[in-house]
């Protein structure tokens, strides 16, 4: 769940495969709409920064646009936002992701992905206990640090609002 960029919308992802949209007005929520299309639980949203697009995916991998004014999915999203700039990024399937994704994986192991404010690195937490580190974009062949400190697996990754500090959850810690 998060505000839009511009503070007048509320958006939460569900397990019933949808994202609802509220709008803010002076500490009330009124619902503005619902997002749906996705065949799966959601996982993860960003706003972009213009408050006007979300993308998300869910837990069968789909990525899908919404236009937030309407909405409405965008089935040309990837398309209509070439170039919008994302106010978060915390989808795990993007082209600037690719690398998150060990080869001779499903996918389902990625609990959480972030990226920095600067949009320099991204953070990457698993099912393996890592925390992990990689540069923006994080292409295929793209090398990141690795940190243990978790007893199980990560299930979320965040950096501080001024990007100098890291912080994750443990499933079990």
């Amino acid at each position: 769940m998060s505000f839009s960029p511009d503070n007048t919308m509320f958006c939460v992802g569900s397990h019933d495969n949808k994202l609802y949209i509220y709008n803010v007005d002076g500490g009330s929520f009124t619902k503005k709409g619902i997002l749906t299309g996705h065949s799966s639980f959601i996982v993860a949203f960003d706003w972009c920064l213009q408050s006007k697009y979300i993308r998300s995916n869910c837990g069968a991998h789909e990525i899908l646009y919404f236009t937030a004014d309407n909405c409405k999915q965008d089935t040309s999203g990837r398309s209509n936002t070439t170039g919008v700039e994302w106010s978060s990024a915390t989808v795990h399937f993007t082209w600037s992701n690719e690398a998150i994704f060990p080869s001779g994986t499903d996918g389902t192991h990625v609990n959480g992905v972030n990226q920095s404010p600067d949009g320099e690195t991204l953070l990457v937490g698993n099912d393996y206990g890592l925390v992990q580190l990689f540069r923006n974009p994080a292409r295929f062949g793209a090398i990141c640090r690795s940190y243990r400190g978790h007893s199980e697996h990560v299930v979320r990754v965040a950096y501080s609002a001024d990007g100098s500090r890291a912080y994750s959850i443990g499933g079990y810690d």
